[in-house]
């Protein structure tokens, strides 16, 4: 039986320690910080380069435990897992991957062809890569709906080869809702590897990995590092930095909810942030016991402890509008509005990656269960944003 856990969040009730304190988490992945992780991921990429298989193998072996021979997922095994799920199950990855579906086709682009003053002629035309390399985190956890908002867009676009890279568990075991959710998306190649060297393998080719045209899909830090190196080998979707969710609530906002989402995002990582901007003093005050006690049996208990602790948050505000304007100081990656009357308020935000209106739509509330996170934005760098994209309650699946 799990020990009761401990929500370490600070409480912040003064407007200029809060923007202190946001800038801290602002700066948790600086470039002193990256240093260490940038040299080992440098030397990775040079190995795999030169070695291929072999490197790519040894990584594995060292960093997850288990030697990867072979490298690839059968098949058979895909469709093994499909068939084996639960029956609700399919049915929520189904309706997943048809609503996916429908909004990609939707943001499908147009050629252009335009005529000038004299006669030259002009146009921008759309043609699919070959290859698309997807990175879907896993190991303990499983993230079905990475494979589906990145698998289905890559077919929705005509790509004619998809393949993954998803790291397995220890025993070598790659999480069948992952494989099942590959299998529901076309995709006939899932190689059982993760972090860097698996970046590098789709970068460069090896004698088992194919090289792609693009690389897609979130991962941790030295992933995201791997990214940026290779940038210029292959084409990269984004430079997502480390998971972080901030949320302005009021008093409609229920303190379940609220911990539910935030520990949705602190399970991520050690280096996720999670941020809580309340004008309810009530909610301040309680969140921490809400935290806790979903904390006690929560699987990545120790993650999320060591996330929140280091980079978790609650700041209280007197109104509505200096909540978002601390809000767009930090400019998260995901900004969910648990409010009275969001809309209102997400015409007046600036800068976010993501913007989730009201309790209905699910910004990855399920976390590492088996249900699928219907509602996702693609990965975006923190920090920089050209607008927000919203979601609104239609998009949603109740809960």
């Amino acid at each position: 039986m799990s020990q009761p856990a401990v929500a370490p969040l600070r409480i912040v009730r003064d407007l200029d320690r809060a923007q202190t304190e946001l800038k801290r988490l602002s700066s948790r992945t600086t470039q002193t910080q990256q240093g260490e992780a940038r040299e080992r991921v440098e030397a990775i990429l040079a190995a795999v380069r030169d070695r291929g298989d072999a490197a790519i193998a040894d990584f594995t072996e060292r960093f997850d435990g288990f030697r990867p021979e072979p490298m690839a997922v059968s098949p058979e095994a895909l469709e093994q897992a499909w068939t084996s799920l639960p029956t609700n199950l399919r049915d929520a990855l189904e309706l997943a991957h048809r609503r996916i579906t429908d909004f990609h086709q939707r943001q499908r682009p147009a050629d252009l062809a335009v005529t000038g003053p004299h006669g030259e002629q002009l146009g921008r035309r759309w043609r699919p890569v070959e290859r698309a390399g997807l990175y879907v985190p896993g190991g303990r956890a499983a993230y079905p709906s990475t494979v589906l908002m990145n698998a289905v867009p890559a077919r929705v676009a005509g790509v004619k080869d998809v393949v993954i890279c998803s790291p397995a568990g220890r025993d070598g075991a790659v999480n069948p809702v992952v494989l099942a959710a590959a299998h529901l998306a076309g995709v006939k190649t899932v190689f059982r590897l993760g972090g860097a060297q698996a970046v590098a393998a789709m970068a460069y080719g090896s004698e088992s990995v194919p090289k792609v045209d693009v690389i897609s899909g979130p991962g941790n830090l030295y992933v995201t590092l791997a990214k940026q190196a290779v940038y210029g080998q292959v084409a990269i979707d984004s430079l997502a930095g480390p998971s972080e969710v901030l949320v302005i609530a009021d008093h409609s906002a229920k303190p379940d909810q609220v911990a539910a989402d935030l520990l949705a995002q602190a399970e991520h990582d050690p280096l996720a942030a999670a941020v809580l901007i309340t004008t309810d003093p009530a909610l301040a005050d309680g969140i921490n016991a809400a935290v806790a006690e979903q904390l006690a049996d929560h699987p990545r208990q120790e993650i999320c402890e060591a996330a929140l602790r280091d980079w978790g948050l609650v700041v209280v505000c007197d109104d509505l509008e200096s909540c978002a304007r601390l809000s767009d100081s930090f400019a998260p990656e995901h900004l969910e509005l648990l409010v009275e009357r969001p809309e209102p308020l997400a015409d007046r935000i600036q800068n976010a990656g993501a913007i989730f209106l009201g309790p209905l739509v699910p910004q990855k509330r399920w976390g590492i269960t088996w249900q699928a996170r219907i509602t996702r934005c693609p990965p975006v760098e923190p920090r920089v944003s050209a607008g927000p994209s919203v979601l609104r309650p239609s998009c949603a699946t109740p809960r």
